[in-house]
């Protein structure tokens, strides 16, 4: 701020000199030119390259005030809240405002230099030493719950049982000689018929015996479609061998 200069109509010099001029009366603001004030200062930003956060700040302060007094006595008779100061009490108030913010930018220079001189200083995490202790109380406790408890978690458990998810397969042999019998006294039967109620695992295994007899050459398996039912034919020949008894499952 201080190394901004102005030159306006009727004032040329530094932005610090206008101030003083202003609040010694000396200089008559409405002959000020604050939009060329700013205008100034925005190319004098643009120059550095670089935003000074605290001359912006220190700017808008001292702009704003400039602004309300030029305003104050531009109307000078408004019934609005601007025209409630004399020229003399709003001087004042121009440099009460100053005084202030010149207040704050102390106290913002005084911490940083307050956080790096107690840079080197670590503080504890968590109550003080000498704060009072929460007691924690507990609910009443019935030890006889307690101890059933544990007696119970100290009983062996029970051995699982696996019965239920063994596989029983009838034997091949069983399923063959049943379609041996049937194809005795028959020529030709559906394997619908026969397997109608099984489960399926019987089922499974009466396909596998006729899968051997188709093997051994004793019977033949039609199907008209697939998926249709099959049916099974017997090729024994007159003077063929009697059936034999036991049969390889597959």
């Amino acid at each position: 701020m201080r190394e901004l200069e102005l030159d306006l109509d009727a004032f040329e010099g530094p932005f610090d000199l206008l101030l003083t001029l202003v609040l010694k009366e000396e200089l008559e603001l409405a002959e000020v030119d604050v939009a060329e004030i700013v205008v100034t200062f925005c190319e004098r930003l643009a120059e550095r390259g670089q935003l000074d956060l605290e001359a912006c700040g220190e700017f808008l302060v001292l702009v704003a005030a400039l602004l309300e007094l030029k305003a104050r006595g531009l109307f000078p008779d408004e019934d609005a809240e601007l025209s409630d100061l004399e020229p003399e009490e709003a001087a004042e108030e121009l440099a009460r405002r100053l005084a202030e913010y010149r207040r704050a930018k102390e106290a913002a220079e005084w911490l940083p230099a307050r956080l790096e001189g107690e840079g080197d200083r670590f503080f504890r995490l968590g109550p003080a030493p000498l704060a009072p202790r929460v007691e924690r109380r507990l609910a009443p406790q019935e030890p006889e719950s307690l101890a059933a408890a544990l007696r119970a978690l100290a009983v062996e458990p029970p051995a699982v049982s696996l019965a239920h998810m063994g596989l029983r397969f009838p034997p091949v042999s069983q399923f063959l000689e049943r379609f041996r019998s049937v194809l005795q006294r028959r020529r030709v039967f559906d394997l619908d018929a026969e397997v109608e109620g099984m489960s399926r695992i019987e089922q499974a295994v009466a396909f596998l015996a006729l899968l051997e007899l188709r093997r051994a050459g004793e019977a033949s398996l039609e199907q008209a479609a697939p998926f249709a039912p099959i049916r099974v034919r017997r090729l024994a020949e007159e003077g063929r061998p009697e059936w034999t008894g036991i049969a390889r499952s597959a």
